[in-house]
């Protein structure tokens, strides 16, 4: 008999050692490296996985073909029932698509997911959905709360692989859904369910059901302490799609952004509303974020930001007071904290305002993040109002993004995000005089705009300050 071979994987980067380690040297990762046992293959499970993948989930075309003796697909996608999510998917699901959704605990994945498979169930055909995490009375209760009756929607309590393979051969339902990807095992492979070797090993065995049954999978991913997918970044490389469920758990609106899609556009957003019923998508987020925004505060401004190929007016919020402390204190929600350094540096160095001795905080209403470089003069008129004690026009939108030397810099479809503005109902906006923005301008004023809608460019962070403030 051979003997068995012990190796410390790490949990974080997938590096094997011989012996364990506090410190993963491949990836630097503390406290990552678990025990596991390599148990040697017989010659004929070594010629069988040779020849057709570690397990019967792995089949498929064993010869090459010429790429014009392949038959195209002739499915097209197909549409999950909400707005939002096929925006956020490029139009709908692609046949054999293997879909990662990610998000924090309790933040709404499996309620999602679980709504999406009662609409896909009662308008394309069977859906099954494995749960290896709830019973599936458990998973009925839900789906009762949710008003979800559908006869065409299959429940399966299970976590080996096989058995969700066979589940899948039987039914060959028209969308799968895999609650979580923790929880699932490979027979072959001896770590412990969780590992990263059991992960990896299962989302490529889905990959290739996906794959040689043309039927769409949705993975469920945990997310660790640092935000990331639990286990693996390989996972992000070996699905078509990341998607991910943000928002914060106190409130009510949950962002669907996607990260990675091989069949449409990234960084798309889709905006849902948790309420008693479940998720309900939000069809004009940026009416929604501005509902509440209290006119006569200072601090206060809207942004454009694109998200994806959507513009979304946001309120950001800025709050400057003299500190009580030799250190100032600078503090952000939703924005980028040594984005928020910077534009401080700019702001005392280039405009004069003395915010050295200031506790700055910044906040982005709504419990949104916004990362985009033309939020930069939103953020800086903000501050300047807070700092100076004066209001900002409640009816102006800012875009631009702001350089070193205090100049504002061209942003992306410019145009799209004036035209958001204007239907809005906002009367003014400022946009940088570089790059295309007069040529934009021109064009929106040809195009046609409200009558009492005036775009303003600026060159200087300086110049925007006294229209803005003014």
């Amino acid at each position: 008999m051979a003997k068995l071979r012990t190796k410390y994987i790490c949990q974080q980067c997938g590096g094997e050692q011989s012996k364990w380690m506090g410190k993963c040297p491949d990836c630097g990762a503390w406290n990552t490296l678990e025990e596991s046992v390599d148990v040697p293959q017989s010659a004929a499970q070594q010629r069988r996985q040779t020849l057709m993948g570690p397990s019967q989930v792995a089949q498929g075309t064993l010869t090459p073909v010429a790429l014009p003796a392949i038959k195209p697909l002739v499915q097209t996608r197909v549409s999950v029932g909400y707005a939002e999510m096929d925006r956020v998917l490029g139009g709908g699901l692609v046949p054999g698509s293997l879909i990662l959704v990610g998000g924090e605990p309790g933040i709404g994945k499996s309620t999602l997911l679980l709504q999406v498979s009662g609409m896909i169930a009662q308008q394309v055909g069977p859906v099954l959905y494995v749960s290896g995490e709830e019973s599936i009375e458990q998973v009925k209760m839900r789906a009762e709360r949710l008003d979800i009756t559908g006869e065409q929607l299959y429940l399966l309590a299970a976590t080996d692989l096989e058995v969700i393979a066979e589940a899948s051969n039987r039914l060959k339902p028209s969308l799968i859904i895999v609650d979580s990807i923790q929880t699932v095992i490979a027979n072959h492979v001896t770590s412990a369910p969780g590992s990263i070797s059991q992960v990896r090993e299962c989302t490529l065995q889905l990959m290739h059901l996906a794959k040689s049954s043309h039927v769409p999978i949705f993975i469920i991913g945990h997310v660790t302490k640092e935000g990331t997918v639990a286990g693996p970044k390989a996972l992000e490389h070996i699905v078509d799609a990341v998607i991910y469920l943000e928002g914060e758990r106190y409130h009510s609106y949950r962002l669907l952004r996607g990260v990675k899609n091989r069949f449409g556009a990234t960084h798309e957003v889709g905006v849902f509303e948790m309420q008693g019923e479940g998720l309900v998508e939000v069809t004009n987020p940026s009416a929604v974020f501005l509902a509440d925004r209290v006119k006569g505060a200072t601090g206060s401004a809207v942004v454009v930001s694109m998200e994806g190929t959507r513009p979304l007016l946001v309120e950001v919020q800025a709050l400057v007071t003299p500190t009580n402390f030799g250190n100032p204190r600078c503090t952000t929600n939703g924005i980028d904290h040594n984005r928020l350094l910077m534009l401080l540096a700019v702001l005392t160095k280039r405009v004069g305002l003395a915010v050295g001795t200031h506790d700055v905080y910044a906040n982005v209403v709504g419990g949104f993040t916004l990362e985009e470089p033309s939020i930069d003069l939103g953020v800086a008129a903000a501050i300047a109002s807070s700092y100076r004690e004066r209001l900002l026009d409640p009816h102006l939108a800012l875009i631009g993004e702001i350089g070193l030397s205090g100049e504002l810099r061209a942003v992306s479809r410019l145009g799209i995000r004036v035209r958001e503005a204007a239907k809005l109902g906002f009367k003014r906006c400022i946009v940088p005089a570089a790059g295309r923005g007069p040529r934009v301008v021109a064009e929106l004023e040809e195009a046609g705009l409200p009558a009492d809608f005036k775009v303003i460019t600026a060159s200087s962070l300086g110049v925007a300050l006294e229209v803005a403030l003014h």
